[in-house]
């Protein structure tokens, strides 16, 4: 396979003086620098509009993020024509010297110090409004906190960079923190978050769901108090009530199948999305790496068999649908078939292979596909997870039977605290697939080990266009592998920093 090769030009946008506009509606203006770039208000508001660029620049909000959970996890297979990366993150076999783990790690600490450079000088701006300049303080501390939070579930403690840009090796080569003293750093950039940013811009959703709310404040906040190893059930439960009654008025859409459709963005469930433009310098290439019949080669994130599985079993076609695309044809109605040691090995023209299909628009590297970061079902579906924990069966149940009615499936059978637990992580997996949630699932609830190990997923080579007896394959997960490797280069760079175990 040969992978398209990726050239990014990461753009800074300008926002518009107030907040009625899109941070993405402007020119773009030359990048900012320490010397001169925090004088005016507009200044401030280039640079925070920088802040956010992360997650349309970056390959791990683009798609590394869905491989880090999704083909790490029961869900998906590498594809990808065997790319060693995504075989060893799928085997739990990387090595720290991995190159795609440094990209990622210093992709994120970049969105941290963009965030961090802001507002260590924000005070030294003329003609911000005091209101705006709170909004921004708010804004910029929920960002830096979302970017910890993927940090902290990938590699567990990592370094706190809360300065701004420095040349002095004593501040620059910290060693790691722990992981409570992480999320208690990602815990208190949320509440400064919660104090300063408004329920809403104003009427326009195109705008609420792109920039940082209230209502995503509440709902990392619930997140990270059931991922944390202290996790504290009662202020899960706290602030996904704060979500579900928040004035922003957020609200399940009648229709599962609109949510990923390409014409239904913005919409009352959305908390916040990327809102990638096609054919601009803020299109998505990551959907590309996902979705087959452009330019023939295998995708990566294949669909498991078990997934597939899980699909059929509870009988939600309308799920499996929005989430899977099984390909036999292309675009012009052609017999295709696609190389793929687990589904059709000797390309097949009649037999179909799977590929994920949460975003469906390719557009030549070039899409316009949304993705969501934050979404009021995964909220509902966690505050059912707290009341089942917290003995609430009633109202763990009540949550759990309005995920599955909106996609028609009966009231769930399960009516034990044990039987709950299993159910909703299998309605969440069903809700969330290639959505980059899974792996965080089965790590809170403390099943990866278990999960991976009763996995019963096979390949298959192809001799004389005959496929082969089923290979096995083999997910050696014991509890070091619930976390990734700190990458050797930082590991080199940084002295002080001790590698995770079992590495």
């Amino acid at each position: 396979m040969k992978k398209k090769t990726i050239f990014l030009i990461t753009l800074l946008f300008a926002v518009a003086m107030g907040s009625c506009r899109k941070f993405l509606d402007t020119t773009p203006q030359t990048s900012l620098t320490t010397g001169n770039a925090y004088n005016s208000a507009q200044d401030i508001e280039n640079a925070i509009a920088g802040c956010y660029q992360i997650f349309m620049g970056s390959d791990y909000y683009q798609w590394e993020n869905v491989m880090l959970s999704d083909n790490r996890s029961d869900n998906a297979y590498p594809g990808g024509g065997g790319e060693a990366t995504f075989v060893e993150e799928d085997q739990f076999t990387m090595p720290a010297s991995n190159s795609h783990m440094y990209a990622l790690w210093s992709q994120l600490y970049q969105g941290i110090a963009h965030c961090n450079l802001l507002m260590a000088n924000i005070n030294g701006a003329s003609g911000l409004a005091a209101d705006r300049k709170a909004q921004i303080i708010g804004e910029a501390s929920f960002l830096r906190a979302f970017h910890y939070y993927q940090l902290v579930k990938t590699w567990g403690g990592v370094p706190i960079e809360l300065e701004s840009n420095t040349a002095d090796p004593k501040v620059t080569r910290k060693p790691r923190s722990t992981e409570t003293q992480v999320y208690d750093q990602i815990n208190a950039d949320l509440q400064v978050a919660v104090a300063n940013l408004p329920d809403s811009y104003g009427s326009d959703a195109s705008v609420n769901k792109v920039r940082a709310t209230k209502g995503a404040a509440y709902a990392l906040l619930a997140k990270i108090w059931a991922q944390r190893s202290d996790r504290d059930y009662n202020k899960v439960l706290t602030y996904c009530k704060d979500v579900v009654n928040s004035p922003a008025g957020y609200s399940l859409v009648s229709s599962y199948s609109s949510l990923f459709d390409g014409s239904h963005y913005f919409n009352s469930e959305s908390i916040l999305e990327i809102p990638f433009t096609a054919g601009g310098p803020n299109a998505s290439w990551g959907v590309e790496l996902f979705l087959a019949p452009e330019d023939g080669w295998q995708k990566y994130g294949v669909p498991a068999h078990d997934l597939v599985n899980a699909f059929v079993a509870e009988g939600d076609t309308v799920r499996e649908n929005a989430s899977v695309l099984f390909v036999t044809k292309d675009v012009n109605g052609n017999p295709i078939a696609w190389a793929d040691e687990n589904w059709n090995p000797c390309q097949d023209p009649t037999k179909p292979t799977p590929f994920a299909y949460k975003q469906k628009h390719p557009n030549g590297w070039s899409s316009g596909d949304h993705f969501y970061l934050l979404r009021l079902d995964d909220i509902i579906l966690l505050q059912a997870e707290a009341d089942n924990q917290l003995g609430n069966t009633a109202e763990a149940i009540s949550l759990l039977n309005k995920i599955r009615n909106r996609v028609g499936l009966p009231n769930t059978t399960a009516s034990t605290q044990g039987a709950l637990t299993t159910a909703i992580l299998n309605e969440r997996r069903l809700e969330l697939a290639f959505e980059a949630q899974r792996w965080d699932d089965l790590t809170r609830l403390g099943v990866a080990t278990t999960v991976m190990a009763n996995l019963k997923e096979y390949k298959y080579t192809c001799n004389n266009g005959v496929p082969s007896a089923p290979i096995p394959i083999v997910y050696t997960c014991d509890k070091n592998h619930w976390l990734m490797p700190l990458p050797l280069t930082e590991i080199n760079n940084n002295p002080n920093l001790v590698q995770n175990p079992g590495y």
